[in-house]
């Protein structure tokens, strides 16, 4: 008995062996290429993310302003891309006399002015909207970005001009099919090229306006939150066995900060096996964390490998760009002293 024992450890004990040495990341070369960071909403309001429901009005939970940019408008993406964002996430809304609107929610009542869904109100009704009438910070006691956002609200052809070779990636808000067709038409209008721009197509299951896109732009990145999780639990429990899942074929793996450990031959091995399969990879921010998606605090790019060269998503561009690029970080005294009071009242409410 003791014999099976011993021959039974010793069989494991080289299967062990043989499964770091073939997931070892040091023994794959180093990819070529950099860090891309992808600015969400632009640059916005940072909102707590405590007890947070899917009709929840975050614009009446933001932290206190330390700048007056609002997500998905035309000077807070200018801002993000200033502050060192590669690719700028953005969402978009059809109106109700057939333009593309860039913003966020289903209805207009949380951050504007305005009543009801956004897609039953024309472009110009749209435009003439204070798109930072709702923030508020110390729940609807005082508004300190009403007034600020009148106008504000860009319809698509409009970041295209402002941005032409600037990678975007595009969010899906609803299920409807056409919608992935007034994108492509809007795309094509500009004169954009969205596979040689590099931009991105997301949403939240793989049917609808993604499924549509798949088929209008084949050789695009398209995913939805659908197909990550796939490709992404597939590769944590197949990817010690050194296989590559069928599910990441082209698709996208997203990787936690505090869950790289999850991994298997990460960085350098992991990225070699996605690049293999035509796939990417994002980096978010911790899992179950106190924040959103992204990262948020400058210090946790030192948590990143420093040879990635794939995408990390970011909720505040201010903050991280400058840490993985400080050239970026141009700020005046009372700016700096703004962002980094915001800092440390974050870090403090997290302690």
């Amino acid at each position: 008995m003791k014999i099976w024992i011993k021959r039974v450890a010793l069989v494991l004990a080289i299967a062990f062996l043989a499964l770091s040495f073939v997931n070892a990341s040091w023994l794959a070369d180093s990819p070529r290429g950099y860090i891309k960071l992808i600015a969400h909403r632009g640059t916005y309001q940072l909102f707590s993310h405590d007890g947070l429901e899917r009709d929840t009005c975050t614009a009446t939970r933001i932290e206190a302003p330390s700048h007056d940019y609002l997500e998905n408008t035309l000077a807070g993406m200018g801002q993000a891309v200033r502050n060192g964002a590669q690719m700028i996430e953005l969402d978009i809304a059809p109106t109700r006399d057939g333009k593309l609107a860039v913003f966020h929610d289903w209805t207009l009542d949380c951050r504007t002015d305005g009543k009801g869904n956004v897609r039953d109100a024309t472009m110009a009704e749209l435009k003439a909207l204070d798109a930072g009438y709702g923030y508020s910070a110390d729940g609807g006691k005082t508004f300190p970005l009403r007034g600020k956002g009148v106008g504000l609200i860009p319809e698509l052809s409009e970041v295209l001009a402002a941005f032409p070779d600037r990678p975007l990636l595009f969010n899906f808000k609803s299920q409807d099919p056409a919608e992935a067709d007034l994108l492509f038409a809007a795309l094509r209008a500009a004169g954009r090229d969205p596979v040689a721009r590099g931009d991105g197509f997301y949403g939240g299951t793989e049917q609808g306006p993604i499924a549509r896109i798949r088929q209008l732009l084949p050789r695009a990145w398209v995913f939805s939150k659908e197909s990550a999780k796939a490709c992404t639990k597939a590769y944590a429990l197949q990817g010690w066995l050194a296989l590559t899942p069928e599910a990441c074929r082209g698709g996208t793996l997203i990787i936690p900060l505090n869950r790289q450990w999850l991994f298997a031959g990460w960085p350098n091995r992991l990225v070699k096996r996605m690049d293999a399969v035509g796939a990417r990879i994002i980096i978010a921010g911790p899992q179950d964390g106190p924040g959103g998606l992204g990262l948020d605090l400058p210090e946790q790019i030192r948590q990143i490998p420093a040879g990635f060269t794939g995408y990390v998503w970011v909720e505040d561009i201010r903050a991280v760009g400058p840490a993985v690029r400080p050239a970026f970080g141009k700020r005046n005294p009372r700016e700096e002293k703004e962002l980094q009071d915001a800092l440390q009242k974050r870090r403090t409410a997290r302690e």
